[in-house]
């Protein structure tokens, strides 16, 4: 018998598995930035507080997955898809498809119509999940990131 992945809301136990599993992947491909520090280290006041949502995908009980929504301060959308990060040890399990599957029908459940989201070419596993959940990419939107090279949307009929 196999055992499946199952996605929680994010409470404060799953706190520092939230900020480890992203600073694990950013600190890979990149730096970390005052903005990942700011959400990461605050997520209940930077996310929560301000109408958001994070899924915690739980592997046997452990936090191997999150994936945040955030209030999008990008005018036209409501939601940032945001700080998904994936335990090195868990991917190709499908943890990624199914948190964000689990995101995106989170975002449409609290009303939302459009979804907004920032990566890096260079992150091509996550560019192909982003496709795969309906994302295409937009051009002209100025990012606070550094490592942003590429926006992409995803319109919720």
């Amino acid at each position: 018998m196999t055992v499946k992945p199952k996605i929680v809301p994010y409470s404060d136990i799953y706190r520092t598995a939230f900020r480890t599993l992203n600073e694990e992947w950013i600190t890979k491909y990149f730096k970390m930035e005052e903005m990942d520090r700011v959400s990461l280290h605050h997520p209940k006041e930077y996310i929560l507080d301000k109408g958001g949502y994070i899924a915690v995908a739980l592997w046997e009980d452990e936090p191997v997955g999150v994936c945040a929504l955030i209030p999008s301060k990008q005018e036209g959308y409501d939601f940032e898809l945001a700080k998904m990060g994936v335990s090195p040890k868990a991917q190709g399990k499908g943890i990624g498809k199914l948190i964000g599957q689990h995101i995106v029908e989170k975002a449409k459940s609290l009303g939302a119509k459009k979804l907004y989201l920032e990566s890096n070419r260079v992150l091509k596993p996550a560019l192909g999940l982003y496709e795969k959940l309906g994302f295409v990419e937009i051009k002209g939107v100025s990012s606070p990131y550094e490592r942003s090279d590429i926006q992409m949307e995803l319109i919720l009929g």
